[in-house]
């Protein structure tokens, strides 16, 4: 009975000590109460107007969504920053008639992450993706707006996961 009653009181204690801070985004507990996230210029060779703005805003709202930090505009506990310095458009398959059968566009953020309590979170990080489409489309309005939303969701939770979620 003595026996039952110590693996008891350790299952219990080794069942409280792995219970800790958990959410359902896969962000660690971190020491700071605010982040900014400064204007990612647009510094590829191929320019489409407006995608700086775009990323540092979906990049904004995926942080405020998935943590109960604020954002500021100055002085945050947590800082990113960096530019876009890839948008290019590849043909991937040809067709008989040497025309595109399929493209790729891709896209390269380097992103610089500072974290002002615990500098060895800090990090400089390239980040890219793509988004593969018939090649005999013109990629601008919804078809544009699609391919920087897939773009743009992968690139912002692979930057989350690096400075938030450790993975």
């Amino acid at each position: 009975m003595k026996f039952f009653k110590i693996l008891l009181i350790f299952i219990i204690a080794v069942g409280l000590n792995s219970c800790g801070p958990y959410n359902f985004t896969g962000a660690k507990p971190i020491d700071a109460k605010t982040f900014q996230v400064n204007y990612f210029l647009n510094n590829a060779d191929l320019v489409e107007p407006g995608i700086e703005r775009t990323f540092t805003i979906r990049l904004q709202e995926l942080i405020q969504n998935q943590t109960n930090l604020n954002l500021t505009n100055t002085s945050g506990d947590l800082v990113y920053e960096g530019e876009i310095t890839e948008y290019r458009i590849t043909p991937m398959q040809a067709t008989a008639n040497q025309t595109a059968a399929q493209s790729r566009l891709s896209i390269t953020i380097n992103v610089r992450f500072s974290n002002k309590n615990k500098e060895a979170d800090d990090f400089e990080k390239q980040f890219s993706f793509y988004f593969d489409y018939d090649g005999a489309t013109q990629l601008v309005g919804s078809k544009l707006s699609e391919a920087l939303d897939v773009i743009f969701e992968r690139i912002t939770q692979d930057i989350f996961n690096e400075s938030l979620a450790k993975w």
